[in-house]
């Protein structure tokens, strides 16, 4: 199953954080309610599974989700940080997330 962010085709979503890879990539934070998503923050990371299960604006996502959260993952395995950090800002910019900054 996956997801389009943006211009970008995200695996997931996920409901539980052991289905993410421990790779670098591009990260969306989703809320589910009533069968309908919403993005509440993006981020990236070259350890995606353990940034998400040890992440400090997690207390915002639970603040800004009354529903279930979930996960998708856009992989980068060619891209440095700096170019995941590209997909994320241009995911910011195109959003308007509760979570974390432009």
């Amino acid at each position: 199953m996956s997801i389009t962010i943006g211009k970008y085709q995200f695996e997931g979503s996920y409901t539980n954080t052991s289905e993410l890879e421990n790779r670098s990539g591009v990260y969306a934070i989703l809320c589910v309610r009533e069968g309908k998503y919403s993005m509440i923050d993006v981020g990236e990371s070259s350890e995606v599974r353990d940034r998400v299960e040890n992440h400090d604006r997690e207390d915002c996502w639970y603040r800004n989700c009354s529903g279930a959260l979930a996960f998708a993952v856009y992989y980068t395995p060619n891209q440095q940080q700096s170019g995941r950090m590209v997909i994320e800002q241009k995911i910011r910019r195109q959003y308007k997330l509760p979570c974390g900054k432009v």
